[in-house]
């Protein structure tokens, strides 16, 4: 059993001490009145509130997911290999948790969505500002995708900023070239500011990996990167596919809220894969 030191002048106390001058320590460090007041629904309907706090959870793990990848590819760049994979894997137990964060919606009947749906207005997840960082990160990258934000600065700038930052994807490929790896310098001095699109010479490079795995030579931390890369590109197709099963469920093709292509657009995310030649290469091995 571990042992907390107690606060001076209560040495030998069982009991907390209950009487502080203004806040309690948690609340100064968790801010949870500021979390709990900010459900504003705007239906009658109870079923609202649900759908509100699980989008508002879902903010919060996309911003510490945003965190975790940012600090891997910073790591990345500096040849901080083990830091960088703590960061992923830390990232992959969040993905299951942001994931999981679908299930109090995942069975909602369109007659229970519809109670309240009305009150989202033109609201869609689409225009999620870190959720599109989150995608930026990934390498799925396009400037249209500010638009929305033209009215809110702050948000705008630090979305703007990370446009033109290179994605994880970018830092793990520059990492292999700096390894010896042969990434093409087509790739290497892309326009970060677009979608990152698939390599031939890339599957190529990430067959020669995992290839180099099978017969023993030493590239096994490249291999244990790709997998932790992998896994995360698992979680972001459970992910995409738990979005469009419960979007299905709730409302099935009608146009999406926003006017987004509802259904229509989110099959078309699932379809996707990130970090594409980690998955084709494997054919090849």
């Amino acid at each position: 059993m571990t042992h907390t030191p107690e606060a001076p002048g209560t040495e030998g106390s069982e009991t907390p001490n209950l009487d502080f001058a203004g806040t309690t320590p948690y609340e100064d460090y968790v801010q949870a009145d500021v979390l709990t007041h900010l459900q504003n629904p705007l239906s009658d309907d109870p079923g609202e509130m649900v759908f509100l706090v699980t989008t508002q959870v879902m903010e919060l793990w996309f911003t510490v997911i945003v965190h975790e990848w940012e600090t891997a590819a910073a790591a990345l760049r500096e040849e901080k290999l083990p830091v960088a994979l703590d960061a992923l894997k830390r990232s992959t137990r969040e993905l299951e948790a942001l994931n999981a964060s679908w299930k109090p919606l995942a069975h909602l009947t369109p007659a229970q969505f519809n109670s309240y749906r009305s009150a989202l207005g033109e609201g869609s997840g689409f225009q999620s500002a870190m959720y599109r960082r989150m995608e930026f990160l990934l390498g799925d990258k396009a400037a249209s995708m500010l638009v929305p934000h033209r009215g809110a600065p702050r948000v705008h700038d630090e979305l703007e900023k990370a446009l033109y930052q290179p994605s994880l994807y970018d830092e793990v490929l520059r990492l292999l070239a700096r390894r010896g790896l042969p990434v093409p310098p087509e790739v290497l001095e892309r326009d970060l500011s677009q979608k990152y699109e698939p390599s031939p010479e890339v599957e190529a490079v990430w067959a020669q990996v995992y290839g180099a795995e099978e017969v023993g030579a030493s590239r096994s931390e490249l291999v244990v990167l790709g997998e932790a890369l992998t896994e995360v590109g698992e979680l972001v197709w459970r992910w995409r596919n738990d979005h469009l099963v419960a979007t299905r469920r709730a409302m099935g093709s009608k146009v999406g809220t926003g006017g987004s292509a509802g259904v229509a657009w989110l099959e078309k995310r699932a379809r996707k894969n990130v970090f594409p030649e980690l998955w084709t290469a494997r054919s090849h091995v």
